[in-house]
């Protein structure tokens, strides 16, 4: 439960745009979300991402890709969210020119092996740096890399030009329908794998949540929206064309006078991208950890340069006061240096932030995940250690938004 000066953190975060109400909690709202977070059980969270892994890497502009997406709207409507509705854009860029092979990361061995070329980041006494080693990082697009038959013949369709779909549904509050937080992850992957950690772990979060405040008995004020974006790796596609298309309808009572809003005022965006990996920076001879580092933690981001920055990062703490109250496992820290994921197109619009495993640059850039984009995205890679990081992050993000929407839990 909040503190009262972490209380009076988010009432003046919520005078900055977040909000039309002043909000304290007592022992019933955190007996509320005590009873909401023992719904949320790690198998529950572990199942929704294997059922993602049937359809490979999910690429976009494949049929794979338009089977997960019609499943996810399936899910959600199985679990109560029914009023499911799509984004449809066209996606039509220039050829890319062809890509130099990888090597066979699903070859490396974690413990023992480098996945690339090994170098200093940074350019500290003797070319050392706060971030440690860094070893190289691409995309691979080599069948041949993949030694898993069966994910192979998965991941055989190429992508083509043209219509795109993504899928979202709502709770809607019943105090303030017109207003409401976005929880989002990209449901789309890469690299001939099942897109496990990148982002099967942030899509089947967002499902857990949306199949939890679904609930009959449960309640919110404001309300929820929980969106599951296309086309994220070929450049955050998905998500802009979700801005491009409803930034302009928000607040719009439609028809006038029906009490109903399909596009509520943005209070707030979350994303949820790469849940699942927290094993530290390289070794010096390129080597990767194959056990989850006992310091792991959900790295919460928003963006110093954004508009909205200063609106971010209050929300960014807001989450992390949640963290430390209610996470059982791992802790959370909040850094600067949001970028590259979906809640970028939102981060002028509306207060944004992410959740992931790592920060987004410093260490993901440099190679601290070996999965990312490669065939070691698989189901067999991970352990319960690091579907726990996954579920924390869970944790995380049902607690803050329970609290921030007034949730409650109806007899």
């Amino acid at each position: 439960m909040f503190s009262k000066s972490q209380t009076v953190v988010i009432v003046g975060l919520l005078s900055a745009g977040l909000g039309a109400t002043s909000l304290s909690w007592g022992q019933a709202e955190d007996d509320a979300i005590h009873e909401l977070l023992g719904r949320l059980g790690l198998e529950s969270y572990k199942n929704t991402i294997k059922g993602l892994t049937e359809f490979g890497d999910r690429r976009q502009g494949t049929t794979r890709n338009r089977d997960a997406v019609d499943w996810i709207e399936a899910q959600l409507q199985a679990v109560g969210c029914v009023n499911t509705q799509r984004i449809t854009y066209t996606f039509d860029p220039e050829p890319r020119p062809p890509r130099a092979p990888r090597a066979a990361m699903a070859e490396v061995d974690l413990t023992t092996a480098s996945g690339g070329e090994v170098g200093r980041n940074g350019s500290g006494p003797g070319g050392s740096s706060i971030y440690g080693y860094r070893i190289g990082t691409g995309v691979n697009r080599d069948l041949a890399a993949q030694p898993d038959l069966q994910i192979r013949q998965r991941n055989v369709e190429e992508p083509v030009n043209g219509e795109r779909q993504e899928v979202y549904c709502t709770k809607i509050g019943t105090t303030y329908p017109d207003e409401m937080y976005i929880i989002g992850a990209h449901m789309d992957g890469h690299g001939v794998n099942q897109a496990v950690n990148d982002d099967g772990s942030g899509t089947a979060l967002v499902m857990e949540l949306a199949r939890i405040f679904s609930s009959p008995d449960v309640e919110t004020e404001r309300s929820i929206r929980f969106a599951l974006w296309n086309n994220e790796e070929t450049g955050l596609n998905g998500s802009g064309a979700y801005v491009e298309q409803r930034k302009h309808l928000q607040g719009i009572e439609n028809p006038p006078g029906s009490g109903r809003f399909p596009e509520p005022r943005w209070l707030g965006m979350i994303q949820h991208d790469m849940m699942l990996w927290d094993h530290g920076a390289p070794r010096a001879d390129g080597s990767v950890s194959s056990e989850q580092r006992p310091e792991a933690d959900v790295n919460i981001e928003f963006q110093s340069a954004s508009e909205l920055a200063d609106a971010s990062m209050r929300l960014a703490f807001i989450f992390k006061a949640a963290a430390d109250a209610y996470n059982t496992d791992y802790p959370a820290t909040v850094g600067p240096h949001m970028t590259n994921t979906d809640s970028t197109p939102f981060m002028n619009v509306v207060p944004s932030i992410s959740l992931r495993e790592n920060e987004r640059g410093a260490h993901t850039g440099a190679g601290w995940n070996p999965t990312w984009h490669t065939p070691l995205d698989v189901w067999s890679t991970f352990s319960d250690k690091d579907f726990r990081l996954g579920l924390n992050a869970a944790q995380t993000t049902l607690s803050a938004v329970a609290q921030l929407v007034g949730a409650s839990i109806t007899k």
